[in-house]
């Protein structure tokens, strides 16, 4: 099984709940020789943002030209993503839910593969087709707030954009979540919070181990 895991927080996992939900993850999956694990931490990666520079890029190399340096960078980071997912059966994402919504720098990895032609296309009467739905997903998210209750959960938009683009968008099938919620809004329970929340995350890392795709 080939694995891609996505980390989207740079910050310490003494501090930042999706860190060592990462960091977890990580340490199980490891300990299985069947699976074999690559990383994008979106943080360590060049990931600059889609704008125009893509789009001359691309103009140029249709033209036979050289593209610039930025839209070679671009292009070229494009591209890894790509080829990264197309590897992959299986990809995981740890990320935080900031201000309502996901890091900015895991937009820009999904920037880079939200493709006509790659992830989805259309057909001849205007209907999405999706291109790669044989991926799954796992979604391990921590947020301090609570956002499960009907009135707050329209307010989060990193755990519900996610499943709009991979499964709505590209047709993946998402495996696993876990989603570690409301330790700052009641820090009375957090340390039990966090310890479960955690402890499943243990738990899909192992379940991983024995699905074949």
């Amino acid at each position: 099984m080939n694995l891609l895991i996505v980390k989207a927080n740079d910050r310490p996992s003494d501090v930042a709940i999706s860190s060592k939900m990462y960091d977890i993850f990580l340490e199980e999956v490891s300990k299985n020789d069947q699976i074999n694990v690559k990383i994008y931490d979106v943080y360590q990666e060049e990931t600059p943002y889609l704008g125009q520079d893509l789009f001359s890029g691309f103009a140029k190399i249709e033209s036979h030209e050289a593209p610039s340096k930025e839209e070679q960078t671009l292009l070229d980071a494009k591209q890894k993503a790509m080829d990264l997912v197309t590897e992959a059966d299986v990809i995981a994402f740890a990320f935080p839910l900031w201000n309502l919504t996901i890091p900015a720098k895991l937009q820009t990895f999904i920037d880079y593969i939200f493709s006509t032609g790659f992830t989805f296309s259309y057909d001849e009467a205007g209907n999405m087709i999706q291109l790669i739905p044989e991926k799954k997903i796992i979604l391990l998210n921590a947020r301090g707030g609570i956002y499960s209750t009907p009135e707050t959960s329209p307010m989060e938009m990193a755990v519900n954009y996610m499943r709009t683009a991979f499964s709505g968008i590209f047709g993946m099938e998402i495996i696993d979540e876990v989603i570690i919620e409301g330790h700052n809004a009641t820090p009375d329970k957090a340390d039990q919070i966090i310890k479960e929340g955690l402890e499943q995350v243990k738990t899909v890392a192992q379940k991983l181990g024995n699905k074949s795709f």
